[in-house]
């Protein structure tokens, strides 16, 4: 079975192709860090720095639990930890629908282009 992407390069102009390759879909790293940019670029870093003080604070609960002695500083640690390492994996996978919807504007524009370029050959 041929390849659907394949079939719609061979039925597109050379001008159009050369608009589907300048415009090729993004990776995931660019897309990413496509997120820290723009209007709401801030809220981005803010999330970052945020998860990341969060994951730190993890890490220092769970070498104190570790390090503890008695039952109870344990627990108090061990839930501490527990919880600052799922609140900030938690925080870090918020991103994902963000970068999906960039996908598919990303997509949408490409489009947008195309069509805009077919209107303006006929």
């Amino acid at each position: 079975m041929p390849n659907i992407d394949e079939l719609i390069k061979e039925a597109l102009s050379a001008e159009e192709a050369e608009i589907v390759r300048s415009t090729e879909e993004l990776g995931y790293f660019a897309l990413a860090t496509g997120l820290f940019r723009g209007k709401l670029g801030w809220v981005s870093w803010v999330v970052m720095i945020t998860q990341g003080i969060m994951f730190v604070a993890g890490i220092w609960a769970a070498w104190r639990f570790y390090a503890a002695v008695d039952v109870l500083a344990a627990v108090k640690w061990g839930i501490s930890a527990g919880v600052l390492l799922l609140m900030a994996a938690q925080v870090k996978l918020s991103f994902m629908p963000q970068i999906q919807a960039d996908r598919v504007l990303h997509e949408l524009k490409r489009l947008q282009l195309l069509i805009l370029h077919r209107g303006a050959g006929a």
